[in-house]
């Protein structure tokens, strides 16, 4: 029987340094509004949606670093997205830079939530795989300070019973590495959201510039299909303050086809209605794990190829 799930991704442009929540806010609204007319049941924002990408640069002052986070959730300027959800009757998945105080110290993530139509926090997610440095590079084009800014996250890869199905978050990075998947995958996952921000040039491999689109492509559409899942992923896009950042967010089937896709670099909305019960047939026969996957046997692979014991004691772990 078929259980279908109206979702939309929302690809944003470019955020100005000088643009405020309210006027990101605004840009979101309009988006969920335009869902809501398509719909949908759901709506999936990218990766920091609420401010330029401030990784990008060096932020020297503690108080302008601590302007991009947000203490709570719904903070005051992003309230308005949680009530309009509530009145369109419309859920929706938010990354945020949230700043979390504990025991008198300040802590850092890369943040996302998922909201239920009531306007209740579901879940939320902390970026685990964090790229870039933790010091700047000076003659680098621009930086990538992720791990200056932000700490590992310390939530793990949860799955959450939502919208008739099981729904799980990652952010940005986290797509490239398959343990963000199989933990979902193994925890019978529907639908993984997610959003993010990526350059066009990475310094560190130039020469990999050109496949940038591919391989964003090519890591979500894998994930979908091995882990028998629909693939929400949306971007922040265009040239934000100087850096030129890929687009085509999507939407991805079980089967690993894109489904929808965007075609600008600006804000822009895709809807698509996906089917939760498809998940079910890549799930209960070609990687059904329960049959097919024997981790017990792959300490003994590890010791026949010479890989190595701890690769051997992670593997058997997941």
């Amino acid at each position: 029987m078929s259980r279908i799930l109206t979702i939309g991704v929302a690809q944003l442009g470019p955020i100005t340094r000088r643009e405020s929540r309210q006027e990101v806010v605004a840009r979101l609204l309009a988006m969920m509004e335009a869902a809501a007319r398509m719909g949908s049941d759901l709506i999936v924002y990218p990766e920091a949606a609420l401010t330029a990408f401030f990784p990008h640069w060096v932020v020297a002052d503690e108080a302008e670093l601590d302007s991009y986070f947000e203490r709570e959730m719904p903070a005051p300027a992003v309230a308005p997205l949680f009530e309009a959800g509530r009145r369109l009757g419309i859920a929706f998945h938010l990354g945020y830079a949230e700043l979390a105080v504990a025991d008198g110290r300040k802590r850092r993530f890369n943040t996302s939530v998922l909201v239920g139509k009531d306007g209740a926090i579901i879940g939320k997610y902390r970026k685990i795989h964090l790229p870039g440095y933790a010091e700047p590079r000076p003659d680098a084009p621009f930086q990538n300070l992720e791990k200056r800014y932000f700490e590992v996250g310390d939530l793990g890869w949860p799955v959450w019973q939502a919208f008739g199905g099981r729904v799980g978050m990652m952010i940005c990075n986290d797509r490239r590495w398959p343990e963000a998947w199989r933990v979902m995958g193994l925890q019978g996952v529907e639908v993984v959201v997610l959003g993010y921000n990526t350059p066009v040039h990475n310094p560190a491999m130039p020469q990999t510039d050109d496949l940038g689109n591919f391989h964003n492509h090519l890591v979500m559409q894998a994930g979908a299909y091995q882990n028998g899942t629909w693939v929400v992923a949306a971007a922040k896009a265009g040239v934000e303050e100087g850096v030129d950042q890929i687009g085509q967010s999507c939407i991805i089937a079980p089967s690993g086809e894109i489904v929808a896709q965007c075609t600008t670099l600006g804000d822009e909305l895709q809807v698509a209605r996906c089917d939760l019960a498809l998940c079910a047939s890549y799930k209960e026969s070609i990687f059904n794990f329960a049959r097919h996957r024997r981790p017990e046997h792959y300490g003994l692979i590890v010791e026949r190829t010479g890989v190595g014991p701890v690769l051997g004691s992670e593997l058997q772990q997941h």
